[in-house]
């Protein structure tokens, strides 16, 4: 089969790419550094030629309300591109709980995104993920003050990125599911806990504070952000991934 990877330069594009390859497809990564434009469209018929399968990995610039332009705007591109081009099967990357969170621009944004293949000319598949490992460190920045790390008890679910990108595989190499797979780690942490245990593996002088009105996560609901029930757990636990299973 031949796949086209959009955004496969990036975290989990470029893990895509090398498992399809490693399993024998012909596999096209496509990115703005190789001149794919997903918003304007430039050069998405030559990258789309020929696919049976586009995995569409791509991510807006940025986390604000201008995120649900980008995924209109460029679901309207790739849709059309992939519909000329007879893909038979669209495949996206998004976020478990997405659409129960509208108060946060960028789940308001992948809703869109995802509301935009379901409705779209192609048979399609989505991929809900949790949070990676990978951005633990990130989320911890948002809230960092001198030597006080801020986060809240939200209950959340991460997973490895290597994971992810098995999940958005193997949902791609099969038949579209004309809906969704949902997918998470092994383990629920409070995000306050899995900071402090971030901390104790590579302690640098910070300390965390339970706060429930830190960071942007501070205003998700219950157990939003676990995988739900029938979801596929990822292999990879958080403490292994911090002594040295990390990508």
């Amino acid at each position: 089969m031949k796949f086209t990877v959009l955004g496969g330069t990036g975290l989990i594009g470029s893990q895509a790419v090398e498992l399809l390859t490693a399993a024998g497809h012909e596999v096209v990564p496509a990115s703005l550094s190789t001149g794919v434009d997903v918003v304007s469209g430039k050069g998405l018929d030559e990258a789309l030629a020929g696919a049976d399968v586009v995995v569409n990995l791509t991510n807006s610039p940025t986390f604000d309300a201008s995120s649900v332009d980008f995924f209109e705007t460029s679901m309207a591109a790739v849709g059309a591109a992939a519909d000329a081009a007879g893909v038979g099967h669209h495949v996206i990357l998004s976020i478990v709980g997405v659409d129960q969170v509208p108060q946060l621009d960028y789940y308001r944004a992948k809703a869109a995104q995802e509301n935009a293949l379901a409705n779209g000319p192609i048979a399609f598949s989505i991929v809900r993920a949790t949070q990676f490992y990978e951005f633990v460190e990130t989320i911890m920045s948002w809230t960092s003050d001198g030597d006080i790390v801020r986060l809240p008890p939200t209950p959340v679910q991460p997973m490895a990125s290597a994971d992810v990108a098995a999940a958005v595989v193997g949902t791609a190499s099969g038949s579209p599911l004309r809906g969704t797979r949902n997918t998470g780690g092994p383990e629920v942490f409070p995000l306050s806990e899995l900071g402090r245990i971030t901390l104790g593996a590579r302690p640098d002088g910070r300390r965390v504070v339970t706060d429930d009105q830190a960071g942007m996560f501070a205003v998700v609901p219950g157990d939003v952000l676990t995988a739900p029930e029938g979801a596929d757990l990822g292999p990879t636990y958080y403490r292994d991934w911090l002594e040295g299973g990390r990508k």
